[in-house]
């Protein structure tokens, strides 16, 4: 019988050594561990890039006695080397799954185990660019197994040897199990057992066949949050009258299908996909989690209503997937082939792929398996399709149960051929942040679906950041809290309104780590998040979801973070599901308002300082605001770090300034020649920051041309200049204090159209 030791606890650590030999500066540590939960956050895309040491004596004679043992490692990002005593065993690349070595040969007695993790820069493992932190680190447990000589598969892309595959024929269901082990003989077969949720026995197969087929007749179905039931199988490998391993798997049985139409149907009925998308890592963590921290987020998500997340941009821990089952979540499983096709990557996107799918194929919770994300920035080349059709074949190989998607960014030409090769296709759209205004979003998708009638079409991102900025005349750029609820509300009602939208995800639930930011005024973040990345903050435009997608009856005031506001009438937003809300000022009624859209306005006289109490039958919340002359400049963006900031920057009345919009100022014929000379200078930029001090090529940052126009520009539109200046940050791209002012000069020089 299998034996798993954890060996979370006792390592020494040492950062970027070489070899298998410690520095002086070694440390102790337990994990999960990374080596970039402060730098990888903390702005200036010069987070710990390389190799570093992990070592842990272990005991021989302290282990279970076994026949073979197996170090299982889950998760080291993103390649590793695992050596015993100096000897390599095994090297690994992909930093978000599962794998496994059998070093039973190298234990001696007392030895030491040695691990090598390295994120650095390379060319063929994914991902190399994308607006996140790669966070270096042995950063999910570390199990030994101790196996029987035979014993189910534990080689094979770090699957547990057991796959279950549920059919559904009418009332009943066709549930197909399968095992894979290593050095059985025939002395030894099986015994597949099913049981229900409660546990109790529905069927029994005893055989020498790797393969039975259960019959379960009046099936009880996973129906997604409004009964996620799971059936549990475990399978014995016996010999004689003793049981010499062991393997188990939770499973749902459920149909589903995606109409061009209709959208998501789930088990016969539609079944609307509207939810988030998750990155794992957390403020002063990193992607070390713990199980709380995998816990507090499905609560988090399931309280905003979510019916699906798209796990984004890797593959996650066997633990939230296990939660997704357990909460009815419909799940989109991507591998990280993103922002940058390489063609030395090829086969980490295939073997990334496998081990997505061997490791994940029991979750009942995912419906679809994701090829790639904005791979197409740059456009599509032979090479580039030709390893989505490998991808796409070899899903559908190994999985005839599940769909395959991408996600294309905006600018993706609707004729790209990538987009015909997945069964569908979703879309990263930013109207109303990265360019254009929130009315674009609904009309785009109107287009496509008008266009390609028989294509399922959705939208796998769309969001726009917010910190604790504030105003009451919000406008898109500006951080504020105010302006993130406001895009909400239209992308809400404009996106779920179109019934053959098959599945929205906000991006993001969370505000994550990427480290090459610098928007904001918290360097470090990216800040789309509905909460804030400690999780202790729930942003307004939280509230908003919950109340389209949450039968749990709440009410929410908004603004409770924005106190002293200068205008005498003020605008108060309540959110809820109930379908009347009432407003009271220093308890005075100033009235009950309904709103099919959940999202209740009211104007209030702002004088003194106000108590407001929003009122939903017996629920109620309470803010307060305060008369004010002068604006309170601590809900002002100011850029920490920054270079000059928007209020630093001359702007002659009638001229154009830094703090205009690239849309506007290549509305006239000088304008479009500035920006030319403006892009042809990144672009020199960008190339230079691609070289080291030795003239070696350097991975990350996105590719930006505006001397090209198309795309690009339509998305980047609506950014000021100052704005842009910051973002080409991701690019590994810096202005200076007199280049940025030399710029401001040159705008100076530019007349303003007149206005009509």
């Amino acid at each position: 019988m299998r034996k798993i030791l954890n060996l979370n606890d006792g390592w020494l650590f040492s950062k970027g050594t070489e070899g298998v030999t410690h520095g002086e500066n070694a440390e102790r540590i337990n994990l999960p561990h990374t080596w970039n939960a402060t730098d990888g956050q903390d702005g200036g895309n010069d987070y710990f890039r390389g190799a570093c040491l992990y070592t842990k004596k272990i005991s021989k004679s302290d282990l279970p006695e076994a026949d073979e043992y197996y170090l299982e490692i889950r998760g080291a990002n993103s390649s590793a080397d695992v050596y015993v005593d100096g000897h390599k065993l095994a090297h690994h690349d992909g930093g978000y799954s599962t794998w496994r070595v059998n070093i039973t040969e190298a234990l001696t007695g007392e030895n030491e185990l040695q691990i090598v993790v390295d994120n650095s820069p390379n060319e063929h493992v994914y991902p190399q660019m994308a607006d996140f932190t790669f966070y270096g680190g042995l950063y999910r447990d570390i199990n030994l197994i101790a196996v029987n000589r035979s014993h189910f598969d534990l080689d094979y892309y770090g699957g547990s040897g057991l796959k279950i595959t549920p059919e559904i024929l009418g009332d009943d269901a066709k549930v197909t199990v399968e095992v894979f082990c290593e050095k059985v003989t025939g002395e030894t077969s099986f015994v597949y057992t099913v049981y229900d949720r409660e546990g109790k026995l529905v069927d029994k197969i005893e055989s020498a066949e790797n393969q039975v087929v259960f019959d379960i007749k009046s099936v009880h179905l996973w129906q997604g949050r409004r009964d996620p039931y799971l059936y549990r199988c475990e399978v014995l490998l016996v010999k004689g009258d003793n049981v010499i391993d062991n393997v188990s798997a939770r499973f749902g049985c459920r149909s589903f299908s995606v109409d061009p139409s209709r959208g998501f149907i789930l088990n016969g009925e539609e079944y609307p996909l509207r939810g988030v998308s998750r990155h794992q890592d957390r403020l002063g963590i990193g992607n070390a989690l713990l199980p709380e921290h995998h816990e507090e987020d499905i609560r988090l998500i399931m309280e905003v209503g979510a019916t699906t997340i798209r796990l984004a941009h890797y593959q996650h821990d066997q633990y939230f997937y296990d939660l997704c089952d357990e909460n009815g979540l419909v799940i989109w499983a991507e591998i990280p082939y993103i922002s940058r096709h390489m063609p030395a990557g090829r086969e980490n996107t295939i073997s990334q792929m496998k081990e997505l799918i061997t490791q994940n194929y029991n979750h009942a919770s995912i419906f679809f398996w994701g090829l790639s994300n904005e791979i197409s920035i740059a456009g599509s080349d032979d090479d580039l399709l030709e390893n989505h059709k490998i991808l796409n074949d070899l899903v559908h190989e190994m999985d005839k149960t599940r769909l395959t998607t991408v996600a294309a960014v905006s600018m993706c030409k609707l004729s790209d051929p990538y987009l015909q090769i997945p069964d569908l296709v979703s879309f990263n759209h930013y109207f109303g942040w990265y360019g254009g205004d929130t009315s674009m979003n609904g009309p785009w998708f109107d287009k496509f679906h008008e266009t390609f009638p028989n294509i399922p079409i959705g939208c796998s991102e769309y969001g726009c950041e917010a910190l604790n900025w504030h105003t009451s005349e919000p406008k898109q750029g500006d951080y504020t809290e105010e302006y993130q609820a406001y895009y909400h509300e239209e992308l809400i009602k404009q996106l779920f309104s179109r019934q053959y939208i098959w599945a929205t995800h906000v991006w993001n639930m969370f505000d994550f780590g990427a480290d090459a930011r610098a928007e904001g005024g918290e360097n470090g973040q990216n800040h789309k998040g509905l909460v804030t990345m400690d999780r202790s903050y729930k942003k307004d435009a939280f509230y908003a979801y919950k109340a389209w997608l949450s039968d749990e009856p709440f009410v929410h005031l908004c603004g409770k973070r924005y106190t002293d506001r200068v205008e005498d009438v003020t605008k108060i937003t309540v959110y809820s599901n109930q379908p009347e809300v009432e407003l009271f000022v220093n308890g005075e009624s100033v009235g009950k308002k309904t709103a099919p859209d959940h999202f209740f306005y009211f104007e209030v006289k702002n004088e003194g300082e106000s108590v407001i109490v929003a009122r939903a039958g017996e629920l109620s919340d309470e803010g307060k605001i305060r008369k004010v002359d002068e604006m309170n400049m601590d809900y002002v963006l100011v850029e920490k770090g920054a270079v000059l900031n928007w209020f630093d920057v001359e702007a002659p009345e009638g001229r154009f300034s830094l703090n205009d919009k690239i849309g506007d100022i290549t509305e006239t014929f000088r304008g479009k020649l500035w920006l030319v000379r403006m892009g042809l200078g990144i672009k020199r930029k960008m190339n230079a920051a691609r070289k080291g001090k030795k003239g070696e090529k350097k991975s990350g940052g996105f590719d930006i041309d505006l001397s090209q126009g198309g795309g690009i520009m339509q998305m980047l539109s609506g950014f000021t200049v100052l704005r842009l200046s910051s973002m080409i940050g991701m690019a590994n791209v810096s202005f200076t204090k007199e280049e940025l002012l030399k710029m401001n000069r040159q705008l100076n020089r530019i007349k303003k159209p007149k206005k009509k």
